[in-house]
């Protein structure tokens, strides 16, 4: 089966944005934090705990009374869910065998009594596999619960959607590609070694795979490219690009543009008009570099497009502005 395009969107339950397990009924074989992990998990034959073997997911131990197991999860930002992956990657013999999501909107901490919204309607699930669900309520959520019926492993929970935040409540420097604020890496040429969308994530890079990296590129003048759609229209007035880690393989030089479209509008690349905000500088390796009278036209802007020559990679980009009505 082919991804659904909603896969396309940010996982706002991923533990790189902040999301994180709070509470489970049981998670006796492995733990429940696996399960917001990036990537799929993965199966080592021979590696086994005091309790069993070792898996990569959330699994509960086999229930032999009435009910069901759960796992409750706080999204890293409130957000509006288009659809959701209940991964079973590697669990075959021990997959629930129906699965259900709820979801709830609070604001601070959870209480213990809440009215939980169904999202996902009890549904089957095939083992060792993407589990995909489109989700119909548009509700903006800070909270999930997983059921699964009655017990079992899940190695992965993915909750694609958009990050609803009300910007103009944000004091201080506002990252405007910030995943977090609603931030997206929509489109770039290549991301041979890693994903685009590590380049918004909140933290510092963790090693040379946390960043976008494209491949060695023989083209003579070849430019790779990333555009980030920004959380919201903003005027943008300091810029960081971060190389950490990147050393034998940083670009050598950069440059980056800006549009801006109408509300409403959908971006289409060949019909953008690009702006100049920072002209073709070079890069150092493994280092932090900040501009600020580099910026040649701070906007308003809602998507930019960070150009490196000839390739290479790049750990954080970091857009910092305020929010414009032009």
């Amino acid at each position: 089966m082919s991804a659904p395009d909603f896969t396309n969107l940010t996982d706002l339950a991923a533990s790189k944005l902040g999301g994180r397990p709070l509470s489970c009924s049981d998670d006796f074989f492995a733990e429940m934090e696996n399960l917001t992990q990036p990537g799929r998990g993965v199966f080592i034959e021979d590696k086994y705990t005091d309790r069993g073997k070792w898996m990569d997911g959330w699994e509960s131990r086999r229930k032999r009374d009435e009910g069901n197991d759960w796992c409750i999860i706080k999204l890293a930002t409130q957000g509006v869910i288009e659809g959701v992956d209940i991964d079973t990657n590697h669990f075959l013999g021990n997959h629930p065998p129906h699965a259900s999501i709820e979801a709830v909107n609070v604001k601070g901490e959870l209480p213990e009594s809440v009215d939980w919204t169904e999202i996902v309607a009890k549904s089957p699930l095939d083992p060792g596999d993407h589990n995909y669900f489109e989700v119909g309520d548009k509700g903006s959520w800070t909270h999930l619960r997983l059921n699964i019926f009655p017990d079992g492993g899940v190695a992965r929970l993915k909750v694609y959607g958009r990050v609803s935040r009300d910007l103009s409540e944000y004091e201080g420097d506002l990252d405007l590609a910030a995943a977090i604020n609603g931030g997206r890496a929509i489109l770039c040429n290549d991301m041979f070694f890693s994903h685009m969308n590590n380049l918004i994530m909140p933290e510092p890079g963790e090693n040379m795979g946390d960043g976008w990296e494209t491949k060695r590129n023989r083209t003579p003048g070849n430019v790779d490219w990333v555009i980030i759609q920004l959380a919201a229209r903003g005027m943008i007035s300091r810029i960081v690009l971060d190389n950490k880690h990147f050393k034998g393989n940083y670009p050598h030089r950069f440059s980056i543009d800006g549009c801006r479209l109408d509300e409403g509008e959908t971006f289409e690349k060949d019909k953008a008009e690009w702006v100049e905000l920072i002209r073709q500088a070079p890069l150092s390796a493994d280092a932090e570099h900040e501009y600020e009278e580099e910026i040649v036209n701070q906007g308003p802007f809602t998507h930019v497009r960070l150009n490196i020559y000839p390739d290479g990679g790049v750990s954080r980009l970091r857009l910092f502005g305020s929010l414009s009505d032009l």
